[in-house]
């Protein structure tokens, strides 16, 4: 079994991530601006290297820039977000 991940080699990565659920998540916002991108499985054999692999986003390079800069408007509107949850009162409590 190879360990080599089987993705286009024209296409550049753009995202990784360990969370198979947050490279979907990109997937879609990438989707949904209109950029085609694939998502590569970067596994390893967790008994001869653990901790080792991922998951990758990859893009068309002609879509890169574009592509880079949807994820990091995205992970700065969602930082911000989990900044600013609605409290109840001032007690700081989340509604």
């Amino acid at each position: 079994m190879s360990t080599q991940p089987n993705a286009d080699p024209e296409l550049v990565e753009v995202f990784d991530t360990m969370q198979e659920s947050e490279a979907m998540v990109v997937h879609g916002l990438l989707t949904s601006a209109g950029i085609e991108s694939a998502i590569t499985n970067l596994q390893a054999p967790q008994d001869v290297f653990p901790g080792i692999g991922g998951i990758s986003v990859r893009v068309n390079p002609a879509q890169e820039k574009e592509a880079r800069l949807l994820i990091e408007d995205y992970r700065a509107n969602a930082a911000s977000d989990d900044d600013s949850a609605p409290t109840d009162d001032n007690d700081g409590e989340p509604k």
